[in-house]
């Protein structure tokens, strides 16, 4: 990866959603679970911890931590929710368990149950040869609501902020994350997420199921992004079979992007979360229906890079 200090750089890491899906003909759009990379300046954030922040960890091992800099590396990870496919990458980001390194990592606490307490029995303790106390980084769990706000300056000082705070002096280049909690899926709800730098921002939305007529709510947190990540796991047809209905399932059709795209006037939509049924010909022939003839409507494929 080349020099992106000043620019505000997104790369798709992890693009399908349920399970991981290693098959010679899902390569196109990429079978790795959820994880978007950001760079914001210096900082490093990453949304979501499924398979595909396995790939972020090696780079930043090459790159950081044994280049001839030798840099510690630190990164702030958000967690929009708990189920596996957003997680299960976690136990092998390698550099948790480098001394040096310095992780934040943020989520939603469900059922007022402390995060570092939940990812303890469900990552480590129990499956996985090393407990949470005995990682060897500055790895700290800070539990997330949809009022908190937060604010990352380029020295890697992290604040966190309630949002009806209203002195929050924000330099140019700080960076600002804050939540929109979802409640269709899972059951104790799901985090939106909203990253603002230099003027742009992104909002990256995977498990969200649309209403009839949008979430106004929602529309609201989205108004005006450059760049909105949108689930979009299920063709229509698939969302409506009468013989298994995804409805309620917690997940949007390519059409309810779309339409929240529009409606909250997203400069750029990319769809994200595939079905794990999927497979680069179907996804192929959608990307030919949706996004042929609009250049803002895109298909996001692992590895693929971008800049706002």
């Amino acid at each position: 990866m080349n020099d992106h200090t000043s620019d505000f750089y997104v790369k798709f890491r992890g693009t399908r959603g349920s399970y991981p899906t290693p098959k010679y003909n899902f390569l196109k759009f990429g079978g790795n679970t959820a994880c978007i990379e950001i760079r914001c300046g210096k900082q490093l954030i990453i949304l979501d911890a499924g398979t595909g922040i396995i790939d972020v960890g090696i780079d930043e091992i090459k790159n950081s931590i044994i280049s001839d800099n030798k840099k510690p590396h630190q990164a702030t990870i958000i967690l929009s929710h708990i189920h596996q496919d957003h997680i299960q990458g976690l136990q092998f980001y390698k550099p948790l368990f480098v001394p040096s390194s310095v992780i934040n990592l943020f989520g939603l606490n469900t059922n007022d149950e402390d995060l570092r307490k939940i990812l303890k029995t469900i990552l480590f303790d129990k499956v996985f040869p090393l407990s949470v106390d005995e990682i060897r980084s500055n790895f700290n769990i800070n539990n997330l609501t949809q009022n908190s706000i937060i604010i990352i300056k380029q020295n890697g000082e992290i604040n966190v902020f309630d949002s009806l705070e209203k002195n929050i002096n924000l330099n140019n280049d700080d960076i600002k994350i804050s939540a929109y909690k979802t409640m269709a899926h899972p059951k104790n709800g799901c985090l939106c997420i909203k990253v603002e730098y230099k003027g742009k921002s992104l909002v990256y939305a995977t498990d969200k199921e649309s209403y009839i007529g949008a979430d106004k709510k929602f529309i609201q947190f989205a108004h005006c992004c450059d760049c909105l990540i949108h689930d979009a796991q299920y063709t229509y047809q698939d969302y409506i079979n009468p013989i298994q209905p995804k409805q309620g399932y917690g997940h949007s059709t390519f059409e309810m992007a779309i339409e929240t795209a529009q409606l909250a006037k997203a400069k750029e939509l990319f769809f994200f979360h595939y079905d794990p049924d999927y497979d680069d010909g179907k996804l192929s022939m959608l990307e030919d229906e949706f996004s042929k003839n609009n250049e803002n409507i895109r298909f996001a494929k692992e590895n693929l890079e971008i800049y706002l």
